[in-house]
């Protein structure tokens, strides 16, 4: 009989990264994938060729040069260079396994075009997003924002920041609505409207990280894998490989087995493999899950860098929903040659939002109208799936499907969720386990 801690079923992003603290923690981790190769809904896909298969559209042409050249993320998502996703890759040290490369640009959409987005006092001066007064008031909820200290009153200028909302702080530095929409969509990345009246405190923060991993890098406060994202779910397998988890690929799972409401094991092509705890994706227990709403994706393929983005050969753009009279926002990314996921001269550009009508193609006209001309568009559209329970009854763990925005924040958020309820700990990290520095990154 086989015996686990923890057997965990799909290699995306979130079970990897699990899989590998859980293997870290001296856990015996088995991981099953019915897949023959990794990162599930966020898959990276490679040659180009599997693309046009995948979504069933006859090429690529000659012109797109090798297709092995390519890799193509499903679900393209940029790293914040100070986040806690990057802590966590520095605290494993499966930076070992990649290359990470800055984004060039970080860009917001107003009025019909795409600015570059002020986030230190000398953008703000050479900003055509503002007027001047509006750059003044900026730069004091910027500085504002950079010398936050929680712990410290003297820092909070007479606010409570837990009992202060947004809307107040915003007003409390007179701040004009172009100047709220892009430091709330395209500074502090939330997604709706409503953390307006939320308390400040979580808008600082955000701020601060955006400022804070901008100042390591200058361009963009991003950075991005070289070869895509396929290469984290592997360095984290890698990482678990190395301290003794075991991976079965291609392997269908035929049953979850139940006693007294908990888990106790998995039945795998004929074999069983006991655990006392389970982690998986919703498309492992689609009893366990219920459907929140649904993300449109459009992967095009350019011959051209994106106007108005300074020639930039990878960004992020974001078009603010009050742009567009939407309830979300519009999320843009662009890689290209530079980050090796494309044949020299040629562009990846996704564009991603949550669906509100009947027709989402509609919804993303707006996205797509920056891109033109686009040589070849993949359209698709998911479920956004979440489990049913918290599962510490069951001991059955279930990722959070990934959302339309184009960073890791909602996905590090669940990772930790996740691991606070199979562990009971909290995800704590310092530096990384031999104490070396994370200035690789």
């Amino acid at each position: 009989m086989q015996e686990y801690d923890i057997i965990v079923l799909g290699t995306g992003l979130k079970e990897c990264v699990l899989s590998g603290l859980m293997s870290l923690s001296g856990k015996k981790v088995l991981h099953i994938d019915k897949n023959p190769y990794y990162g599930g809904e966020s898959a990276s896909i490679s040659p180009l060729e599997e693309l046009y298969k995948k979504f069933k559209v006859a090429g690529p042409p000659k012109s797109m040069g090798r297709g092995k050249e390519w890799n193509v993320d499903l679900v393209p998502k940029f790293f914040l260079a100070t986040s806690e996703l990057v802590k966590i890759l520095v605290h494993t040290e499966v930076t070992r396994y990649l290359d990470f490369k800055v984004v060039e640009g970080s860009y917001v959409y107003k009025a019909g075009k795409v600015h570059k987005v002020p986030a230190t006092e000398e953008d703000a001066q050479s900003s055509d997003l503002m007027g001047m007064f509006d750059k003044r008031r900026f730069k004091k909820l910027l500085h504002f924002a950079l010398n936050f200290d929680e712990r410290n009153p003297r820092t909070h200028q007479d606010m409570d920041p837990h009992k202060t909302t947004t809307r107040e702080m915003f007003s409390r530095f007179d701040l004009g609505q172009d100047v709220m929409e892009f430091t709330g969509h395209a500074i502090a990345l939330h997604c709706s409207e409503s953390y307006l009246d939320h308390p400040c405190v979580e808008t600082i923060n955000r701020i601060r990280l955006y400022s804070e991993s901008l100042s390591r890098h200058n361009s963009s406060p991003y950075l991005y894998p070289l070869y895509g994202l396929g290469e984290l779910p592997q360095g984290f397998a890698r990482l678990s490989a190395e301290y003794g988890g075991t991976f079965l690929f291609k392997r269908a799972v035929d049953e979850i087995v139940i006693d007294n409401g908990k888990v106790k094991a998995v039945k795998s092509d004929g074999k069983v493999f006991h655990c006392k705890q389970l982690i998986c994706d919703p498309s492992y227990v689609p009893n366990r899950v219920r459907k929140v709403g649904r993300v449109i994706r459009v992967i095009c393929l350019l011959n051209h860098p994106v106007k108005n983005t300074h020639e930039a050969s990878s960004c992020q753009i974001i078009i603010p929903q009050t742009q567009l009279s939407r309830k979300s926002d519009i999320y843009i990314s662009v890689l290209s040659y530079s980050h090796s996921v494309a044949s020299d001269g040629k562009y990846i550009a996704t564009v991603s939002t949550d669906v509100e009508t009947n027709n989402p193609e509609t919804e993303v006209q707006p996205g797509l109208e920056i891109l033109e001309p686009i040589l070849q568009k993949f359209v698709y559209v998911n479920n956004v799936l979440v489990p049913n329970e918290d599962g510490r009854k069951s001991q059955i763990f279930v990722s959070r499907s990934y959302d339309a925005t184009n960073h890791f924040g909602s996905e590090c958020e669940d990772i930790k969720d996740m691991y606070r309820r199979i562990t009971g700990a909290e995800l704590c990290f310092g530096r990384s386990r031999h104490q070396s520095s994370n200035s690789d990154l």
